[in-house]
């Protein structure tokens, strides 16, 4: 076996880097089933994933381009209302992705959240105004490969993901490890549930 092959993150800080397209936008909703079947009338989309909490819905080749997600604690507290819930914004690389990590932590722009939802790794901001925004990189180029990740009930066992270190992925990444070992979602920890991964 060969050792991997170093590899350097993009510098950020001298070249520009963007999102190549908005990803999906979540929405809090009261009612889950009254949300979706009103967005499967209006948008004729379909439900990639869908469970008492959550349905994520496309209409073309992206894995969701609206996600619902009903809060039973809506107009309890300050954070549970209904509307937005997050935008998401894709990177074409990983790497583009951890070297705007770097670049936005230099400035002292931290995420509150990071986590491996498995078919993306991904970046949770909140603005100055305290809505969230979701840097991501989506970790299944082919759809089939998608497909067989929601097939396998991992999403059906921890739809939420698992939380990670951006410090360490990018001490990975930089080592050369392969991008499939990077970005491959771990198992709970035992003793863990979903919930425990999940920062609001």
């Amino acid at each position: 076996m060969t050792n991997p092959t170093p590899r350097h993150l993009p510098d950020a800080t001298s070249t520009t880097i963007r999102p190549y397209k908005l990803g999906h936008v979540a929405l809090r909703v009261f009612n889950l089933k009254r949300s979706r079947d009103w967005y499967f009338k209006v948008l004729e989309a379909s439900a990639t994933f869908e469970n008492e909490m959550a349905c994520f819905l496309t209409y073309d080749d992206e894995h969701h381009r609206i996600a619902l997600i009903e809060r039973a604690d809506l107009g309890v507290s300050g954070d549970a209302h209904q509307g937005l819930e997050h935008i998401s914004l894709t990177y074409s690389s990983l790497g583009d992705l951890l070297a705007t990590y770097r670049r936005l932590s230099q400035q002292g722009i931290q995420p509150y959240w990071t986590i491996n939802h498995g078919p993306t790794i991904s970046f949770y901001f909140k603005d100055p105004d305290g809505n969230r925004i979701e840097l991501q990189h989506d970790v299944f180029e082919r759809s089939e490969d998608l497909d067989a990740f929601f097939d396998g009930g991992a999403y059906i066992e921890n739809f939420i993901g698992i939380t990670f270190d951006p410090e360490q992925m990018i001490a990975r990444f930089e080592a050369g490890e392969p991008f499939e070992t990077i970005t491959a979602r771990p198992e709970l920890p035992a003793g863990k549930t979903p919930w425990d991964m999940y920062i609001p």
